[in-house]
């Protein structure tokens, strides 16, 4: 079986008129990955990737919540013949798109890639032919594991900038998944002032590019203008510790992220985007993972958490293609104006 899977729905409310408004479209995505992330390096090669064996213990969000898995997969990934397997089975069984996620610094042609060191190159400063090929290697490695071509996108470490964007639809993007709100990296993207829900933005030619936004929300509505306006650039990102919400479940507790969801259903919300990564999953593979019993906790919360989703608000499952795919009829803006390059 080799073909995605259609978007599932919540059994809480799959349609608007069951609930008396339009169900909140959940998409919940990790970055599938090579280990390494909490480490400050980059590795090229001989990159680990065990916790992948990991992702079949999060069946139940998918089998007995409804809420399908979209895996945004590393080339590191599609080249391990075990992950490959995993992969089979979360999309086969469990329903999961298999979408890209590029990590430049160790998908190949690797000539001008560090072996390991500090950040790797910022995406809009490498050579343009450089990030194209790299880029058509992850595509084509995915495809040739998924009998189809992947068609939603994220960007490792949230680099994307505007003028990357274009190579993604060239390539048979449709929707993009590497914007991040209320964060300003350093040296990188600004994407302080993107909106929490979709937008289009051009790509390649006359060809429309579905942004999918993490749903990262500030605590009152009209402070990331303030912040942006009053802060020094070089304290931009600061924001993110203490004025915003999300659903990311290694970011905020519990609270915050029902918090989250409540403010962002309140305020209009029409999509609800969570992540984590794969490598965050793995005991001790990360500082606030120590060990298998800190493993299981987090994924007991984790469950607490969809249970409570699904029995609060009207939801409606669906991975990031099955976002796309409706989203013609979903009346999405375009890119609102104002500063950042999202």
């Amino acid at each position: 079986m080799t073909a995605q899977p259609p978007a599932s729905s919540s059994p809480s409310c799959d349609a608007p008129d069951a609930c008396g408004k339009a169900p909140l479209r959940v998409i919940v995505s990790l970055d599938v990955e090579e280990e390494g992330l909490f480490s400050g390096q980059y590795a090229a090669t001989n990159c680990g990737v065990r916790n992948v064996a990991l992702l079949p213990l999060l069946a139940p969000l998918s089998d007995e919540l409804g809420f399908p898995l979209t895996l945004f997969c590393a080339h590191t990934v599609f080249a391990d013949a075990a992950c490959r397997r995993v992969l089979e089975i979360m999309r086969d069984r469990h329903g999961a798109e298999i979408a890209a996620h590029l990590h430049h610094w160790s998908t190949p042609p690797l000539d001008d890639a560090p072996s390991a060191g500090g950040p790797p190159q910022r995406t809009d400063r490498l050579p343009r032919e450089l990030l194209r090929r790299r880029l058509q290697t992850l595509l084509d490695e995915g495809a040739r594991f998924n009998g189809a071509p992947l068609t939603s996108f994220r960007m490792g470490r949230w680099d994307l900038k505007k003028s990357v964007r274009p190579l993604l639809t060239e390539a048979g993007i449709t929707l993009d998944s590497s914007i991040c709100p209320l964060r300003r990296f350093a040296d990188g993207a600004d994407h302080f002032l993107a909106p929490a829900d979709p937008y289009w933005v051009e790509g390649h030619g006359a060809t429309r590019l579905l942004e999918a936004p993490i749903t990262q929300i500030p605590l009152l509505r009209p402070l990331p203008r303030l912040w942006h306006g009053l802060s020094p650039r070089r304290s931009l990102d600061s924001f993110h510790f203490w004025g915003a919400l999300s659903a990311n479940p290694f970011w905020h507790g519990p609270r915050a992220m029902r918090w989250a969801v409540r403010l962002h259903h309140a305020r209009g919300g029409r999509v609800l985007s969570l992540f984590w990564h794969s490598s965050e999953m793995l005991p001790g593979g990360s500082p606030h993972m120590p060990d298998e019993r800190a493993a299981r906790a987090f994924r007991e919360r984790l469950f607490a958490f969809f249970r409570w989703l699904r029995d609060t608000f009207p939801v409606q499952g669906c991975t990031a293609a099955g976002l796309r795919a409706d989203a013609d009829s979903l009346s999405f803006p375009s890119r609102p104006d104002g500063p950042g390059d999202w």
